[in-house]
Parts: C-alpha cells; sequence; structure tokens
C-alpha cells in the first residue's frame, strides 16, 4: 500500500499531472469537479491493470500529459465536458501502465493500486484546493500560472 501511495508522489511527471487535472476540474468548476478526476482515475487503474499489456510510448505519453494539461490550464481551455474527460482519461492510461510497470512484487498488486489510487486521488483534491485558493483571493491568474509552469516541465521532460 505505501509503496503504491509513493509512486504518485515521488516523481514530479506524475504529480505534476495529477495535480494539473485537479485545476483543471475546479477551473471548469460544476460536475467537472469530480467527473475529471474520477474519470483520470478510472482510466489509471485499467492502465494499471493492463500492465502486463505491451503499450508503446508511454513515457512520451506521460510527458504529452505533463505538457497538454499544463497548457489548458495556462490558457484555461474549455474543452466539452465529454471531451475533457475523455483526454484525462487517455493520458490517465499512461500513468497507470507505468505504475503497474515499476511495480516491484505483482502478488502485492491490489493494495498497490489502492495506495496508487488514494495518492492519486489526493492529488487531484491538492490542485482543486490550490485553484480554489487562488480563485477566493481574485487571484485566478495563480492557477493559470501553475498551468503554465507545469507545461514549461512538460517540454523539460520531453527533452530531457
Amino acid at each position: 500500500l505505501v509503496h503504491g501511495f509513493l509512486h504518485p508522489v515521488g516523481g514530479w511527471d506524475h504529480l505534476l499531472a495529477m495535480v494539473a487535472v485537479g485545476l483543471w476540474a475546479a477551473q471548469r468548476g460544476g460536475r467537472a469537479l469530480w467527473l475529471l478526476p474520477a474519470a483520470f482515475v478510472a482510466a489509471m487503474a485499467l492502465g494499471f491493470a493492463l500492465a502486463d499489456v505491451a503499450l508503446e510510448g508511454v513515457e512520451t505519453g506521460i510527458a504529452l500529459s505533463v505538457l497538454i494539461l499544463g497548457l489548458i490550464v495556462a490558457f484555461a481551455v474549455r474543452l466539452p465536458l465529454v471531451v475533457a474527460m475523455a483526454l484525462t482519461a487517455g493520458f490517465a492510461l499512461f500513468h497507470g501502465h507505468a505504475h503497474g510497470t515499476e511495480m516491484a512484487d505483482a502478488s502485492m498488486a491490489l493494495s498497490y493500486g489502492l495506495g496508487m489510487v488514494l495518492a492519486t486521488a489526493l492529488l487531484h483534491g491538492l490542485g482543486l484546493v490550490a485553484a480554489a485558493a487562488s480563485q477566493r483571493i481574485a487571484l485566478p491568474v495563480l492557477t493559470r500560472a501553475a498551468g503554465a509552469a507545469t507545461a514549461l516541465a512538460g517540454i523539460v521532460i520531453l527533452v530531457g
């Protein structure tokens, strides 16, 4: 459980993408507050379950998720909710697959997966709280700046 919990928190690429989902959900508001994080968690769990299936471009997909989610937040992009959910879920498949393939002991998959899901939900919540706090003090520009910083990190990850 602890190893699964620490994996999303321990990698900047995972951490940034998951917080960005929370930021984006808060920017959109309404049903997106729970649907975007839920889409990510569900698809990430599916990617985790499919860790034995070959998936090309996992690391590139993760880096692109950081870049694109960062840009979406930076520019406050408002896609239709179903498109936003599909995009979020697509990125989450890569994250879940990476978590599954990097799991040290397959016999502990259930507890590892539960830890991973819990950490992911908490990171989404951190993004939601951070965006809500910046909006409360009338500075939504802080959320957009966090998105820009995330996008920049995505570029660094891509070229690194």
